[in-house]
């Protein structure tokens, strides 16, 4: 097996091992979230139809196994990132940082003006790690249910 890391764009033949890979990395949230993270109704199938409706997969692997991956799409006129994983085996190897660095690059080929993600309020070291790369927060919003803010968005601009 190859040591080397290969970043490809996702496709729909992917798509049980990116859903096995983001059950895997959001595990450790599970029961921990309020309200329960979306990632944990991720399925195969419905990654295969969001990726057949346009939107994109980047994955990143060594050898056959999938280390990390994370699901893009066009919003706002900028490219939005979730669901960012990495395989609890392959953390601090910073696997999500070449993934957001990924996500960057593809916004550039797309010649959009920056790159938006979302990110939960208790996630205090995803935050953490989302600032250090140039995110910087443009708004709050609480989920569905929910009287206070749940979440920070946030963005980085390219250009």
């Amino acid at each position: 097996m190859s040591d080397t890391l290969l970043l490809r764009a996702g496709t729909a033949a992917d798509a049980p091992a990116i859903a096995a890979t983001i059950a895997a990395s959001f595990a450790q949230y599970r029961g921990k979230l309020v309200p329960e993270s979306g990632a944990f109704r991720e399925t195969a199938e419905g990654i295969a139809r969001d990726l057949a409706k346009g939107a994109s997969a980047i994955v990143l692997e060594r050898g056959a196994e999938m280390l990390g991956c994370v699901l893009v799409e066009e919003m706002e006129g900028d490219l939005y990132f979730g669901r960012l994983s990495v395989l609890p085996s392959a953390r601090g190897l910073g696997l999500a940082k070449r993934l957001i660095l990924a996500v960057e690059a593809e916004a550039h080929r797309r010649s959009l003006p920056g790159v938006r993600l979302g990110v939960r309020i208790v996630l205090t070291d995803n935050q953490r790690l989302f600032n250090s790369l140039g995110y910087r927060e443009i708004s709050r919003e609480a989920h569905p249910g929910f009287d206070h803010p749940t979440s920070i968005n946030m963005r980085k601009a390219l250009r």
